[in-house]
């Protein structure tokens, strides 16, 4: 996904009817805030890659994929749609945010100027079967479960838990 060429060769040549923009470097908050730079470039370049590779070679139909995490650190509970771009975002993930926001972004204006039919969608936090257990970059879910187990496994008294616990989240 970071090589446009190939992107948009594979675009023309498979000529889909629908493109779903699910491609990105994702990573826990230890991994987003020690490399931010990585974050930023890799997932504005994959997303930028698709939604234009898709405008280019046709699609009338692109649902781009965000992240939860494009709303504001102090955003009221539960979170609205229209908290978007109301407050600063999480500093520990502010990079992945920022380009989230701007494939969302992309996405409308492509819808605005082309007339296509390019949409976002902010999942929630999805855990599941093939997920990231690293417990240095791996999402907030994967890393409890391990921490868990791993804990149960050798009869640990207690988990060291990061963060102040007052963040809530959704998973599905």
């Amino acid at each position: 996904m970071l090589d446009q060429h190939a992107v948009h060769d594979f675009l023309r040549r498979e000529q889909p009817d629908t493109v779903i923009v699910a491609a990105a470097k994702v990573g826990g908050i230890r991994a987003n805030d020690t490399y931010p730079a990585e974050f930023l470039h890799e997932n504005l370049t994959m997303q930028g890659n698709l939604i234009h590779g898709a405008y280019a070679a046709g699609v009338q139909r692109l649902l781009f994929l965000g992240s939860s995490c494009i709303y504001p650190k102090l955003a009221p509970q539960p979170i609205a749609e229209d908290s978007l771009l109301t407050g600063p975002l999480e500093k520990t993930n502010e990079a992945y945010a920022v380009a989230k926001i701007a494939g969302m972004k992309q996405a409308q204006y492509y819808r605005r100027q082309y007339g296509v039919l390019f949409h976002s969608a902010m999942p929630t936090n999805l855990y599941g079967p093939g997920d990231n257990y690293h417990l240095e970059n791996s999402h907030v879910l994967p890393a409890l479960l391990r921490k868990f187990h791993e804990a149960r496994e050798s009869g640990a008294p207690a988990v060291v838990v990061w963060g102040t616990g007052s963040p809530r989240r959704e998973f599905l």
